[in-house]
């Protein structure tokens, strides 16, 4: 009945009424989150360091390892890997579907350390090698798609670092990974195309 009745007066609500509900709420979201990692996401906690860790050491292993002849294509793709896992990962959490429990800071988006780190760099050094060693990037690809969710995602799971709801599991996890992997492969490709195109 109370439901049925605050749905009903925000239906009812004016322009000026929605944006000012929407803006009180929102700080009072940003409060809470705030709190929480205080609380239990802070500098003195494991999980802190442990997401870090997953944010830093792909970033320093890629220093060291990408192909700088090829920087620029090899960090499109990547780029395009982040972006896209990005604007995914955003709508995942905000609908309760997939969920980092412990994150960073609670300014920038909760799964920061996966988006623009780890993913990213993982698929662009397989694309590197790939592209270099002429090997079948599909398969690659399902392979490292298959690790990064039924691996890695099983592990953040037990460690209580994410949370899936709504049906949602490491199956979905594997398949978004790979149709982003696969728009960023093809659309790499086609800018190469159109470059080498041009150069001709």
């Amino acid at each position: 009945m109370f439901k049925r009745f605050s749905l009903e007066r925000v239906r009812n609500m004016s322009y000026e009424e929605y944006w000012k509900k929407i803006q009180q709420t929102t700080d009072e979201l940003t409060s809470l989150v705030e709190t929480y990692w205080q609380n239990y996401s802070n500098m003195g906690t494991w999980q802190f360091w442990f997401v870090l860790s997953v944010l830093i050491l792909p970033l320093v292993l890629l220093y060291f390892t990408v192909d700088r002849k090829r920087i620029f294509e090899v960090f499109f793709f990547g780029y395009t890997v982040h972006v896209l896992w990005t604007y995914v990962s955003i709508p995942l959490e905000r609908y309760g579907y997939f969920i980092h429990t412990y994150f960073f800071t609670p300014i920038l988006p909760f799964a920061l350390n996966m988006a623009s780190s780890a993913l990213p760099v993982g698929f662009l050094l397989l694309y590197q090698y790939c592209t270099k060693a002429n090997k079948n990037f599909y398969l690659y690809m399902l392979l490292l798609s298959a690790f990064f969710a039924f691996g890695f995602g099983t592990l953040e799971e037990v460690l209580g670092l994410i949370e899936f709801g709504k049906g949602m599991n490491q199956l979905h996890l594997f398949i978004i990974d790979i149709v982003i992997a696969l728009i960023a492969y093809w659309f790499t490709k086609l800018l190469l195309k159109v470059k080498n195109k041009s150069l001709s």
